[in-house]
């Protein structure tokens, strides 16, 4: 068997995982829905490997598919960064990133130092705001794409898993209060959800005692020692103390960090931003089953 990848193939791998369908994946590489479909055909009998499970409204990769998607697009990102070398050495535009604030903070920098230097002359706005309203902005196509957190009703290219923890002041010990004092995000925001749905399962009797759409909001409560709260554990504001099962708080699920996509077409700008945001703060272990 020839062991060789084929770049065509992959890109319309990657298509298929970032749509859901084949057909919209067909629309996106310019094939036809057969074409598409024979292309993974040949690929899965070349490696022996189902590579995608086929369901009624959706298509998901398998853990193989998912293991051959990481490779896929670091092909393809070092394809197209040779070619950006070589042909878009001065590429211009206007690119509208939206991105929850408390994802903005220690995810953002890396990759924006990074896009500057190899397109300076690209012109990156950010819309910080929650995922509730990025939702609406991205369907109207009043921005290019998106980081925001996977769950229901939301979808995108998976990123990376990030891990929920609890946070509480160092000077005050909130969590021993009954009921539990909590601070959390809007409603609609999946961190709010998961938090509410693992305390009902560990039966922890809980008041809602803050809202806010924001981690600053969230942040400002806790250190007044009012309630605890819940974030992403890349985003644990400084100076607080983790809290967890230790502290009779019940242990939280993983969030998937996710790449989405505006209603708008896809410019030559955004989609050098979107490769250096999967570059950057994408992981192997991301798209691990």
């Amino acid at each position: 068997m020839e062991r060789r990848l084929d770049l065509d193939v992959l890109r319309t791998l990657v298509a298929i995982a970032e749509d859901g369908s084949f057909s919209a994946a067909a629309s996106r590489v310019g094939r036809t829905q057969s074409a598409v479909s024979m292309q993974i055909r040949r690929l899965e009998e070349a490696t022996g490997k189902r590579l995608f499970d086929r369901g009624s409204r959706h298509v998901r990769p398998t853990a193989a598919g998912e293991s051959l998607l990481g490779h896929a697009r670091r092909m393809l990102r070092l394809e197209e960064e040779a070619w950006a070398a070589l042909i878009e050495p001065d590429l211009r535009g206007r690119v509208q990133l939206g991105i929850p604030d408390d994802y903005a903070d220690s995810l953002l920098p890396p990759i924006l130092s990074r896009f500057a230097a190899t397109h300076p002359h690209v012109e990156v706005e950010l819309i910080c705001e929650q995922s509730t309203l990025l939702d609406h902005h991205l369907a109207a196509g009043r921005i290019d794409l998106a980081v925001v957190t996977r769950g229901l009703g939301r979808d995108g290219e998976l990123l990376r898993r990030e891990p929920l923890v609890w946070f509480g002041s160092p000077d005050h010990d909130p969590h021993l209060a009954d009921p539990l004092p909590v601070a959390l995000y809007e409603p609609g925001c999946v961190a709010r959800d998961v938090t509410l749905q693992a305390l009902a399962a560990a039966q922890r009797p809980h008041r809602m005692a803050y809202s806010s759409p924001s981690l600053v909001g969230l942040a400002a409560v806790v250190r007044a020692g009012l309630a605890v709260a819940v974030v992403v554990e890349c985003s644990l504001p400084a100076g607080m103390r983790v809290l967890g099962e230790r502290d009779g708080l019940p242990s939280l699920p993983m969030l998937e960090v996710a790449l989405a996509w505006g209603a708008r077409p896809r410019s030559p700008a955004a989609l050098r931003l979107a490769d250096q945001i999967r570059g950057t703060i994408g992981r192997p272990e991301a798209v691990a089953a």
